[in-house]
Order: structure tokens, then sequence, then C-alpha cells
């Protein structure tokens, strides 16, 4: 008996230790664990990793919310819709891409050209998400105010079917959505999110997460930036594991991938001006009340970037 509890008594004091040693990773399908296998930088591990998949960013940051994970990817939409809501999340490592990918779409035979003819359309997306953005900022460019369209808030499939039924005149999405239905020839972009959206995603975790696992996410972060470099590099191998885990032809990802062009910067002063211009938009458009607002450089953590222990 005295054995036993000896034992017990040494397993409960090992326990916390064991804890720390387990990073809990939220992720989407095709997305980091995908990238990082194929780019063979998860070996050699002190620590265990453990995947939950969901089927998007607002859930993902949902189970952070209530301590289901540690650290995930999401984009630079949701995640500031989250940090308004008083989710302690911070971002960690930050990513920058092309936004040929992020566009409102219309039927290729659609008499509709220019933003400016979208006034009084109907334009199907979801919503507080980057096609929700991509709409906002558009508008804002085209001196139109956010009431002159008519939202559909719809996920990704429905708003592809509204579309092609002529339920709605337009539909703003993302990756890899936009280059399938290009590639089908089913669509044409009317404006994309190049110069008027930041472009940034992020790898965040949670306040406490940061507080006491500190050294597994900087390791972590450190990988992932060593697989978006592969990828980067040549997208290809890349595009062949994510085809054939999503089942879409190889051609959808190697389109995204070479136009993205998706690369790790630092969370500097140039990410947090980016940041803020979102967190401003939404304040602008009435998304997010200004009393809710964070400031970008309060939910961006730029130490991981100052220590080199992430950017490398």
């Amino acid at each position: 008996m005295r054995r036993v509890i000896l034992c017990l008594l040494a397993l409960l004091t090992a326990w916390p230790a064991y804890a720390q040693d387990v990073l809990r990773v939220g992720d989407q399908r095709g997305n980091a664990r995908a990238l990082m296998e194929a780019a063979g930088v998860l070996d050699g591990l002190s620590y265990r990793l453990d995947w939950s998949e969901f089927p998007a960013a607002a859930p993902l940051l949902e189970a952070l919310n209530a301590g289901a994970i540690d650290a995930g990817g999401v984009g630079d939409a949701p995640f500031t819709f989250a940090a308004a809501a008083g989710v302690p999340v911070k971002a960690i490592l930050a990513f920058r891409n092309r936004q040929d990918g992020l566009a409102i779409l219309v039927l290729k035979d659609s008499a509709l050209r220019t933003v400016s003819e979208l006034k009084g359309t109907r334009i199907a997306t979801n919503r507080g998400s980057i096609g929700h953005q991509v709409v906002l900022a558009a508008l804002e460019e085209a001196g139109l105010p956010v009431d002159s369209v008519t939202f559909s808030f719809l996920p990704p499939a429905d708003a592809k079917i509204a579309l092609a039924s002529g339920a709605v005149d337009a539909w703003a999405t993302w990756e890899p959505y936009t280059s399938t239905a290009e590639l089908a020839g089913l669509v044409r972009v009317i404006r994309d999110g190049n110069g008027i959206t930041p472009g940034l995603s992020f790898a965040v975790a949670s306040d406490d997460a940061i507080r006491t696992k500190r050294a597994l996410l900087a390791d972590f972060g450190a990988r992932l930036a060593r697989a978006r470099a592969w990828a980067l590099k040549d997208p290809a191998p890349y595009a062949a594991v994510w085809s054939k885990l999503i089942g879409l032809p190889e051609s959808v990802p190697l389109r995204w991938f070479g136009r993205a062009a998706y690369r790790v910067v630092p969370i500097d002063a140039e990410v947090i001006a980016g940041e803020q211009r979102n967190i401003d938009l939404y304040v602008r458009s009435g998304l997010i009340p200004k009393a809710r607002a964070p400031r970008a450089e309060a939910i961006l953590d730029t130490s991981f970037s100052q220590t080199g222990a992430v950017v490398q």
C-alpha cells in the first residue's frame, strides 16, 4: 500500500510538468498540420502536439476562448472580431500574402464590371469573414456607403449556389473557392483585395499559453515559419499533398499558393498598422462598437519576433 501511495504521489507531482509538455493546436483541414508534415519540420519534437481540426476560424477561436486549445492559425478578420469580443488571444506570428484570391466575384456573363455598379445589388459572403472585409474596403474605395449593397450572409457552398442561381448578384470569397470557381470558368473578378486589405493572417495563442508555454509556442512557430519558407520556394509538393487531402485538382492549390506567395513577416510597426486599419474599418462600418474596439498593439505580441524565437 505504501508503495502504491508513493507511486500516486510521484505521478501527481510529475503531472504539471507533463501537462506543460503538451501543446494543443487548432487547425483547419489542409493548413498547418498538412503543411508542416509535408515540409518535414515536425521531427525531433521535445513535446507532444495535440491537433484539433475545425471547419473554420470562428469555432477554432471559440475553442481557444474555452481553454480547449492553446494556439491555432486564423485570418485577420476572425482574429479581430474575437479580440473585440474579449477572447484572451494574441497573435504571435504573422504571414503576409497577395490578395488575388480574396475577391468579389460575379458570373462570367454578368453585366456588372466595377465596384460602383454594385450599388443596389445583393452580395453573398460570411459575416465577419475576410470576404465581408473585402466588400467593405471596396465600397469605401468607391465612395459608397455600406448600406448601398445588401448582404446575404451564407457559407461558401451556399453562396456559390446562390450566385449560380441568380439569388445574389455577387459573391465575396477567398481561397480555395476563388481559384476553384475561376478554373471552372464560372466567374470573373470585379475587385480583389490587393491594395485595399492588408493581406495578413496569424498564428495566435491564448494569453494563458503565452504565459505558461512560451518555449513550446516559440519552437512550434519557428517550425511553422520554416514550413512556410519551404512552400514559398516551391509550392508544388505542398499542392500535391493538399490536393490529395482535400480532393480538389492540383491546379487549384497551385494557382492559389503560387499567386498568394505566403511569407512570414515579423510583427512590427507595419503589421501593427495593417491590423489597426482592419479594426478601424470595422468600427467605421458599425460591425465593432467603438467602445469595444481593441488597439492593434494590444493584441499583437511582438516579443516572439523581437527575440527571434519565431521569425528566423
